[in-house]
């Protein structure tokens, strides 16, 4: 009986250790299309300021508009902070 108790606690320690992995992974994959994503959405938000030219001409309520508008159609997230970072 010992040698299948031994048995089974490798097979536990296997799947806790390729399910640790594999979460891991998940998260490491997760947060760089994050950063992807913030990168694009910063990228959006110069392009308008821009609107074509080399400077941008900061509008003062642009950042704040956006993120009443953003939070309220997708969430969390887009706070006037986050936005400035993003940008």
């Amino acid at each position: 009986m010992n040698i299948i108790a031994g048995g089974y606690q490798h097979l536990v320690s296997q799947i806790s250790e390729t399910y640790s992995n594999g979460y891991r992974k998940a998260v490491a994959a997760v947060n760089a299309n994050m950063v992807e994503t913030y990168w694009k959405i910063g990228e959006h938000i110069v392009e308008f300021e821009q609107g074509g030219k080399i400077k941008a001409e900061y509008g003062k309520s642009l950042l704040l508009n956006l993120s009443k508008d953003l939070t309220r159609s997708i969430g969390k997230g887009f706070s006037l902070s986050n936005l400035k970072r993003m940008r």
